[in-house]
């Protein structure tokens, strides 16, 4: 499909400094849990962004030094050459495509844990950080200052030796020293280095951009990620029309590019520069980042979680910014340049802003995606988001059981590898499991877009069949005529109250009662809360405890929020989303009671202890009581089925598996949909029920590039092979 000429100003050339961008598109420094530890990952994770289209792929952050070690998180290195050689793959698979690849030099200071190194850093003032527990650094002196600019100096020229076009000097997230120089927060400096004035505050680095500009010279182009603006009001931080503003005049004479972002006010807060769908809307940086444009003459990469092409040239046009900055767009679609210029608009796999990913770097992990299952499986697994090979036993069909977000996902990819019917058979009239329902809850209506990407991929596959409003026994399902059986039926939450705190059901707690509440009552049934006084008890500690609090203190109840954990809804705090939802709560006056474990009900009451004072229980006056403490896996049918072999066999069923939620309970929907695309990835496997094996980039005493290339062809019954639940027997025999 021809690309309206709308949308061309996307795909104009940008010059920044000695180099020329392709087109507008710009992958902003993210995290990624790969760094220089897994290159082949790394590499090949960043090259599938630039055959996505990517004019601009940069790293995550990248430690300039050992005294910046930040285990057990895992950042891009440049501390010697070892690092040199292994970004330097990352740069070749970005140059295949004819993108430039970027590095985002890193220096923390005080928020570095010296984990693996046991160095300390260095920095603008002596403080322990405010976010990393027993974390600090010491004040520099003019001595000590020109040895961190020696350690830049040093991390740029082996930036240009493996191969990089773009230096970013990361000043923003709170994060770094250069930036410590500009906040008052941080900066408590007496000397000229101190803040008495912008010429004193910016004078480290301004002196750090010169020594770089004047060590890589022509060859590199030389930009600073600033964080513009830090959410607070007074002068200790940023202030995009203060300290912002001001940073960027002083400085534009030195750079080639600025990278903008809005963040939070502390390094803790740092995903406000990724805010969740939950809270910000697409192009929520614009209010800041449109205020710069008259203050430089150099090209602005803004940031927004664009997704929408229409906002991209809007926010071109309007002078916003000249390059559209994206990062969980790239994670979500790496495609998505690629596909607004063949005009292949609902082909998008649109970022749901959930901050999944986001959350697994803050627990040291590696990336995920809810929407995207092949991200950081381009290089272990071989995966492409774009390519289906056609299954060696395609011509086999397929009934899939179940249409939420885990059988949506199995049927499009069996769809596009040519099996040859896939039957994706629903017991309610709507298609998308909980995800049918979930996007109705407060903040979260992006989160849609799960559903409605895979119903649009699949009403475009002629092989695949939706089949609404229909409940399969297993009799049914024997007698259905596929050869390949899926069994994806989800999970429903405890009507008792089983939880994993006490390990069984609460006494009195049973939602066949009118003021006892579980999830799909109120989101699918309508059953409401009776009376005033409502008390949420959440022991998942995630999204739907605090959102079903949110909705019933919007429709004008009193909620208290009870959990046994020490904060409430702990996993939102490694989403983001935690901060800003605890001061939602106490604004609104929701009362907050943690550390909380219920021990009984009765009309009226719960009964509850303080989880460090279990022999002194306390009783509070509740009308109503909505339990989110455990899911169950809805499995009785596959089960029923995989307890009579025999029977499967005589109806000609080859293989019966079992995914997502059907399986286990997943807390993150990223691996109830990951689980379902691994199966259909492997359908044509000698067992699909196992995992084939994948690429591990553990060191191998003796080994060499060859042997880790060749695990994706080891024997299935190696120890490299991860071994899943099983799903049957049959499995064994699928052709």
């Amino acid at each position: 499909m021809a690309r309206d000429p709308k949308y061309d100003v996307l795909f104009e050339q940008i010059r920044i400094g000695p180099k020329t961008m392709k087109n507008r598109f710009y992958q902003t420094p993210h995290c990624t849990g790969l760094g220089s530890t897994y290159p082949g990952a790394q590499a090949h994770f960043r090259g599938m962004k630039a055959e996505g289209g990517w004019a601009v792929v940069n790293t995550e952050y990248c430690s300039i030094h050992p005294e910046n070690d930040d285990a057990p998180w895992v950042p891009a290195k440049l501390w010697d050459d070892t690092d040199v050689r292994n970004l330097g793959l990352m740069c070749e698979k970005v140059h295949e495509h004819g993108a430039l690849a970027g590095v985002e030099l890193h220096y923390a200071g005080p928020h570095t844990t010296g984990y693996e190194t046991r160095l300390p850093p260095r920095g603008v003032s002596q403080m322990p950080s405010e976010s990393l527990y027993m974390s600090s650094c010491y004040a520099m002196d003019r001595e000590e200052m020109e040895e961190l600019l020696e350690f830049y100096l040093a991390a740029a020229r082996r930036a240009r030796a493996a191969g990089f076009d773009i230096i970013l000097l990361h000043a923003a997230e709170c994060a770094t020293v250069p930036l410590h120089f500009l906040m008052k927060y941080f900066n408590r400096r007496t000397d000229e280095y101190g803040t008495q004035s912008m010429t004193n505050r910016a004078r480290f680095f301004r002196e750090l951009t010169e020594r770089v500009r004047e060590e890589v010279g022509d060859e590199l182009a030389v930009g600073i990620r600033l964080q513009v603006d830090n959410l607070r009001r007074d002068d200790l931080g940023i202030r995009v029309e203060e300290e912002g503003i001001g940073f960027i005049e002083h400085m534009d004479d030195l750079v080639d590019l600025w990278d903008l972002q809005v963040g939070g006010p502390i390094v803790m807060e740092w995903t406000d520069n990724a805010g969740s769908s939950r809270f910000f809307p697409e192009n929520f940086q614009g209010w800041a980042v449109s205020k710069v444009r008259p203050h430089t003459s150099k090209p602005i990469v803004g940031v927004g979680r664009f997704t929408n092409p229409d906002t991209m040239v809007d926010v071109i046009r309007s002078g916003q910014v000249d390059i559209i900055g994206a990062a969980r767009p790239s994670i979500s679609d790496p495609f998505l340049p690629k596909k607004i210029e063949e005009g292949r608009f609902d082909d998008i796999r649109e970022c749901i802003g959930c901050n999944m990913c986001a959350s697994r770097f803050n627990q040291g992990a590696r990336i995920v995606c809810t929407q995207n299952a092949t991200l950081g499986e381009e290089y272990r697994r071989g995966w492409h988001p774009e390519r289906f090979d056609r299954a060696r036993n395609a011509d086999n069909d397929v009934l899939i059981v179940g249409a939420g977000s885990a059988g949506l996902e199995c049927a499009m990819v069996l769809g596009k590898r040519g099996m040859r019917r896939v039957h994706l058979v629903e017991a309610e009239a709507e298609m998308g499991g909980i995800m049918r329902w979930i996007p109705r809850l407060p903040g979260l209506g992006e989160w849609g877009r799960v559903v409605n990407y895979r119903r649009i991929q699949i009403d475009k596959l002629p092989n695949v069949e939706l089949i609404p409003e229909t409940r399969l026994t297993a009799q049914d399902v024997r007698e259905y005529g596929a050869e390949i059986v899926i069994v994806a039926t989800g999970s429903h939450w405890a009507t008792d109250g089983l939880n994993p705190t006490t390990r069984g059901p609460i006494p009195g707690a049973d939602a066949s009662l009118p003021w006892v509440l579980v999830p799909e009552q109120i989101m699918l049934e309508g059953k409401e809360a009776p009376g005033d006084r409502v008390l949420v008890y959440d022991t998942e500690g995630y999204f739907m405890g605090v959102s079903l609090a949110e909705k019933l203190m919007r429709e004008g109840k009193r909620v208290t929020f009870m959990t046994p954990f020490a904060l409430a809804s702990p996993y939102t705090f490694q989403t983001g989303e935690g901060y800003r939802q605890n001061r939602l709560f106490l604004e609104e006056g929701v009362e907050i009671r943690v550390s909380n474990v219920v021990t009984g009900l009765a009309p009226g009451t719960v009964t509850a202890v303080h989880g460090f004072a279990p022999d002194r229980p306390f009783e509070l006056e509740a009308d109503s009581v909505v339990l989110v403490t455990q899911r169950l896996s809805d499995d009785e049918l596959y089960r029923e089925l995989k307890a009579d072999r025999a029977a499967l066999e005589a109806e000609g069923i080859r293989g019966l598996y079992r995914i997502g939620d059907c399986v286990m309970p997943r807390m993150a929907l990223a691996d109830a949909i990951f689980d379902a695309h691994r199966l259909a990835r492997e359908i044509d496997s000698d067992d699909p029920a196992t995992p084939k094996p994948y690429i591990r980039e553990n060191r191998v005493i003796g080994a060499g590039d060859e042997d880790y290339d060749a695990i994706l062809d080891i024997d299935p019954s190696s120890a490299y092979a991860p071994r899943s639940v099983p799903s049957s027997e049959l499995a064994r025999t699928t052709s």
